[in-house]
C-alpha cells in the first residue's frame, strides 16, 4: 500500500524543481520534494566556476531572442517570473547582486552558496517537504493521479512535476533519468548531447598554448564553404584544445554534428582589425621597428607566445628580425591571425558540459502551464526539456521560470 499521499510530488531539488515546489507549497499544496543526491542544488554549487551566473541583463524579450525560434516556448513562464522578479526574488533573501560587464547577473559574494541558501529558505518557509537520497525509481499514472516508487517508500500524488534535469555534469546526479520517466508516458525525447562544453582540436601545438586567455576573438564552425555557427567574445587555449565562453557558444554544433572531425574550427584573433588595416599595421611596423624581431612588432593584443606560434604556423621563424618583411610574408601572416583553422576532433562530453541540448520535444508541452499534452497532471520543466541557451545566465533563468510556472500551474485546480 502507498505510505504517504501527496497533492504534488516534483522529482529533482535542482533550480527548476526548487521553483516549482516552492511555489506550488506557497498556493497551499502539500507538496513533495524528492532528490537522489544526499544535498539539495547540487548543480547549482558547482556554476559559474561556483559563483553562480544567476540571469542575465536583459528584458523577458532579450532572453526568448537568446533561444533562437524555441525560445517562444518562453513566453508564458517569463510572464510568471521575469528576470526582475528572479532578482528581486533572491534580493530579498538577502543574496544582493551585480551586473558584470558582459550582462551576466552574480550575486555580489561570488558565492553560488548564497545562491542556493536562498532558495532552501523560501522553501522552509512554504511548507514543502524534502526528501534527500531518495531516487525516483518509477511513476505510473492511476486512476486517481500518480503513483511514485521510490528507492524507499511508494508515494501517491496527485500531480507530478518532472524536474530532474538533463545529462551534464553527471557528477551532480543529472544522469539523464527523466528522459526515461517522460519517455514512459509516451513523450518523443530529442537525443540528448553536451551544450556549453570545450571543444577537442587535433592540432599539437594548441596544447603549448595552454592557460593564454584572448579577451575578444571571432569564431566560427565550419563544415567546407558553410558557416554553421559564429560568436565573438572571450577564448581560453587548453592541453585538449579550447574552452572560454566563445567556445562553449558554438559548441553544440560539434556535439550534435555526426562526424566532427569533419568540421573546422576558424578564429580571428584580432576581429577589430580588417585585413587590410592589418596588412597596412605590419607593413609600417617592419619599417618603422626593423632591427626588432617579427613577434615583437605584432599588435599588443597577442601574448607574446601567442605571436611567436602564429609566425611559425605561416611559415616565419619566431626569431627573424621585422627587416625585410615581404608582401608575401605579410599576406601569410595576416591569413594565420585572420584566418586561422583548427581541426576539430569532438568536445570533452557530457562531463564538462554546462547544459544539455536535446529532451522532451516541446510540441508535447502546454508552454502556459508546463503541462504534458499527452498525460493529464504530469509537468516538466528546466533542462529536461529541448530547450538550450547561451552562456550568460539564460540557462538558469529558463529554469527558474519554468520550474514556476510549472509549480503554480500544478497548484491550480481549475480544469482538473
Amino acid at each position: 500500500m502507498p505510505e504517504a499521499n501527496w497533492d504534488i510530488v516534483v522529482a529533482g531539488a535542482g533550480a527548476a524543481g526548487l521553483l516549482a515546489a516552492i511555489r506550488a507549497a506557497e498556493a497551499g499544496r502539500r507538496t513533495l520534494l524528492l532528490e537522489k543526491n544526499r544535498k539539495p542544488g547540487v548543480k547549482i554549487l558547482m556554476s559559474g566556476g561556483t559563483r553562480c551566473n544567476i540571469t542575465h541583463a536583459t528584458d523577458n524579450r532579450g532572453i526568448v531572442e537568446a533561444f533562437g525560434r524555441p525560445g517562444q516556448f518562453l513566453h508564458s513562464a517569463l510572464a510568471a517570473l521575469s528576470v526582475d522578479e528572479t532578482v528581486a526574488l533572491f534580493e530579498s533573501e538577502g543574496v544582493s547582486t551585480k551586473v558584470e560587464e558582459t550582462g551576466k547577473i552574480f550575486p555580489v559574494s561570488n558565492k553560488a552558496s548564497d545562491v542556493l541558501e536562498a532558495l532552501l529558505r523560501r522553501f522552509r518557509r512554504s511548507g514543502a517537504t524534502l526528501a534527500l537520497g531518495e531516487p525516483l525509481l518509477g511513476v505510473e499514472r492511476t486512476q486517481a493521479g500518480f503513483t511514485i516508487r521510490t528507492s524507499v517508500r511508494i508515494l501517491t500524488a496527485g500531480r507530478a512535476v518532472l524536474t530532474t534535469g538533463g545529462q551534464s555534469y553527471p557528477g551532480s546526479g543529472t544522469t539523464g533519468d527523466g528522459y526515461v520517466f517522460a519517455a514512459s508516458f509516451g513523450h518523443t525525447i530529442v537525443p540528448p548531447r553536451p551544450a556549453l562544453v570545450p571543444i577537442r582540436v587535433a592540432n599539437p601545438w594548441v596544447a603549448e598554448l595552454r592557460g593564454i586567455t584572448l579577451p575578444d576573438v571571432s569564431v566560427r564552425i565550419l563544415e567546407a564553404d558553410k558557416r554553421l555557427a559564429e560568436r565573438r567574445g572571450s577564448l581560453l587555449f587548453a592541453h585538449f584544445g579550447l574552452s572560454g565562453p566563445v567556445i562553449l557558444d558554438v559548441s553544440r554544433v560539434v556535439s550534435g554534428h555526426p562526424q566532427p572531425n569533419m568540421l573546422t574550427l576558424g578564429i580571428d584573433v584580432l576581429p577589430q582589425l580588417r585585413e587590410a588595416e592589418l596588412d597596412e599595421y605590419l607593413r609600417k611596423a617592419a619599417l618603422d621597428s626593423a632591427k626588432k624581431q617579427l613577434a615583437g612588432i605584432l599588435p599588443e593584443q597577442l601574448p607574446r607566445r601567442l605571436a611567436e606560434t602564429l609566425l611559425v604556423q605561416a611559415g616565419l621563424p619566431a626569431d627573424r628580425k621585422a627587416a625585410g618583411l615581404s608582401r608575401n610574408d605579410r599576406t601569410r601572416l595576416v591569413q594565420q591571425i585572420k584566418r586561422l583553422q583548427l581541426s576539430i576532433t569532438g568536445t570533452l562530453g557530457f562531463g564538462k558540459a554546462e547544459v544539455t541540448a536535446g529532451g522532451v520535444v516541446l510540441d508535447e508541452i502546454d508552454s502556459r502551464t508546463l503541462g504534458s499534452k499527452l498525460v493529464p497532471d504530469l509537468f516538466v520543466a528546466g533542462e529536461l526539456l529541448d530547450l538550450d541557451g547561451p552562456i550568460g545566465g539564460y540557462n538558469f533563468q529558463a529554469a527558474f521560470s519554468t520550474g514556476w510556472l510549472a509549480g503554480a500551474a500544478a497548484a491550480d485546480d481549475r480544469g482538473r
